[in-house]
C-alpha cells in the first residue's frame, strides 16, 4: 500500500480518500479485512493517532466496520459502496470545472479535449 501525501489536506483525510479509491477500483472488496491501525501506521509511516483518526472517519462514513476485537473490514453495504465511485468522480469534476471556468471554453470543445486527454492517459496504462 502506497500513498503519496500532499501538504494541503490533513493526512487522515488523504488516507480515507486512498481507501475510497481502492474500493472504487475494486482493489478492496466488500467484507475484505484491512490492516490494523498500527499496521497501517507502520506501512504508511504515519502517526498511529492519525491512522486511528482515519479509521474513525471511515467508520463514521460507513466505509468500514469493526466489531469488538475483530479486524476492521470494508463494508458490505451496497448503497455505501456504490456511492463511493460517484463521490470521487463528482469531486474530480468539481475541481476540474473550478479550474477551467475562467478560460470560458465552449462545452463541446471542452468535452472533445477532455475525451482525447482521457483516452490518451488510459492508453498509457
Amino acid at each position: 500500500m502506497k500513498v503519496i501525501f500532499n501538504n494541503r489536506d490533513p493526512v487522515y483525510l488523504q488516507v480515507v480518500r486512498h481507501f475510497k479509491q481502492e474500493i472504487a477500483t475494486g482493489r478492496l472488496q466488500a467484507g475484505q479485512e484491512i490492516p490494523s491501525r498500527r499496521e497501517l501506521a507502520a506501512t504508511l509511516q504515519i502517526n498511529p493517532n492519525t491512522a486511528q483518526k482515519a479509521y474513525k472517519e471511515m467508520e463514521e462514513q460507513g466505509l468500514i466496520r469493526t466489531e469488538g476485537n475483530s479486524p476492521s473490514r470494508i463494508t458490505t453495504d451496497e448503497r455505501v459502496l456504490s456511492s463511493i465511485r460517484e463521490e470521487l468522480i463528482l469531486e474530480a469534476v468539481q475541481t476540474f470545472v473550478s479550474s477551467i471556468k475562467t478560460i470560458d471554453v465552449p462545452v463541446d470543445e471542452l468535452l472533445h479535449i477532455v475525451k482525447d486527454a482521457y483516452l490518451a492517459e488510459r492508453s498509457k496504462e
